[in-house]
């Protein structure tokens, strides 16, 4: 299949070499994150991610866990320190750079799922890859994929209220993970499902891990956190 030629913020960012197996896939150094008025989100992290790890970042609600999301997954830039992914300084890309970083390496899932409600589950999925570049037929074919791979091949043409909350998170997982991304950060997943429903969902993400995927897992929920093989604990905006 040829494909037709993409604009500078589509094209995958430089380096784009496979990565060395156990190497660090993300680099905090003395991040901090200050927002109008003062206020401090994070202070002094420094943090190192490998590739193919499954991590928790657990902490109490306005520890920072959030904050490091977002500058882990470069939709935010800190004030001072550095951010790595891959060996990129986030703060010497552009926008434009950062957005094909985040297209074509990070994946996200969100606790409110963040589905088109007038859209099937298809479509919600090969939504999520317009940015990539990728033709409209790949990203058919991708979405259908990463809905049978998170078990959900006979739910491709219901819609977001057609389907149960568990189901609706598995659509979002699939979304995240049609492109491939190295990363995946899962923000509070389960806090949205029933018990059963949210232990499907965190299954779902260890078969992803065991695929190759690194995978952060953003939670308040300390025996969810326990059950992952590293956790970084957040409190007052600083690992501990």
């Amino acid at each position: 299949m040829t494909v037709p030629p993409r604009t500078l913020a589509e094209q995958p960012p430089p380096g784009d070499e496979a990565p060395e197996p156990g190497g660090t896939l993300v680099e905090l150094t003395d991040v901090r994150k200050e927002y109008a008025g003062g206020v401090v989100a994070v202070s002094g992290v420094n943090l190192s991610l490998g590739y193919g790890e499954l991590v928790a970042i657990v902490g109490p609600s306005g520890s920072g866990k959030s904050t490091m999301l977002h500058l882990i997954g470069t939709l935010d830039r800190p004030s001072s320190g550095s951010v790595h992914i891959e060996g990129r300084d986030i703060a010497a890309l552009s926008d434009r750079r950062l957005s094909a970083l985040r297209a074509h390496r990070i994946g996200f899932v969100f606790q409110h799922f963040h589905l088109a409600a007038g859209r099937t589950a298809l479509d919600n999925v090969a939504d999520g890859l317009l940015y990539t570049g990728m033709p409209r037929r790949e990203r058919t074919l991708r979405a259908e994929a990463a809905l049978t791979r998170v078990g959900l091949a006979d739910r491709l043409t219901h819609l977001p209220h057609e389907l149960s909350g568990g189901q609706r998170q598995r659509v979002a997982v699939a979304r995240a993970v049609a492109g491939d991304p190295v990363l995946l950060l899962a923000d509070e997943p389960t806090g949205s499902l029933d018990t059963a429903s949210g232990e499907g969902v965190v299954e779902l993400l260890r078969e992803l891990h065991a695929t190759g995927t690194t995978v952060v897992v953003i939670t308040h929920d300390r025996e969810l956190a326990a059950t992952l093989p590293r956790q970084v604990t957040m409190r007052d905006g600083k690992v501990q």
